[in-house]
């Protein structure tokens, strides 16, 4: 859900904005709604031959855990621009084939999407420079390995997770390993 342009910021932090305006209710009386707005992230799929590298992260103030590479969207990047930043900053690679998987929406209350991209057969071109309040290690493992990762509860991207739960159900989890590694015909 987006902020409403009536809405009216009222504090400004280092990363959330929280916004309210006017609302009519149903029955003709008016309530104060409120929304926060924060920048947009991106997750980045990152394959490598044929396996997937994940990240086992520390910060400050979280408990070590696995995750894709990502990161925060700066003022007016777009999310590929995002995407290719964050992978060389993190981990020193690139990549010549990018494609946006999904974008999701986790909060209504929270003006903020997730772009999922895949970056196949990614390239070490340099040294990673990582933000002092992140230690990265990177996790190489199959397909099959993935999978039972996403399910642990120290895995961080939970939407791709319920996205692959419901497609193990649905019968398309194979389609989606292939497209991961760029083996669907185009």
């Amino acid at each position: 859900m987006k902020i409403p342009q009536q809405a009216t910021k009222v504090f400004q932090g280092k990363i959330f904005s929280v916004y309210q305006w006017d609302q009519q209710m149903f029955d003709g009386s008016h309530e104060t709604f409120e929304m926060i707005k924060r920048p947009d992230t991106i997750q980045i799929l990152v394959t490598q031959g044929d396996k997937i590298l994940l990240t086992r992260q520390s910060q400050p103030h979280k408990h070590d855990y696995f995750s894709l590479y990502g990161g925060r969207a700066e003022e007016g990047e777009e999310p590929l621009v995002t995407a290719k930043r964050e992978l060389l900053e993190e981990s020193g690679l690139e990549s010549d084939d990018w494609e946006l998987l999904t974008v999701c929406t986790p909060y209504t209350k929270i003006d903020w999407e997730i772009y999922y991209f895949i970056a196949r057969d990614c390239k070490k071109i340099a040294e990673p420079h990582l933000d002092p309040g992140e230690k990265i290690e990177q996790v190489a493992c199959t397909f099959e390995e993935f999978t039972s990762f996403v399910e642990k509860d120290d895995y961080l991207a939970k939407d791709l997770a319920l996205k692959m739960m419901k497609m193990e159900k649905e019968g398309t989890l194979e389609g989606f390993r292939k497209n991961i590694f760029g083996l669907l015909d185009k």
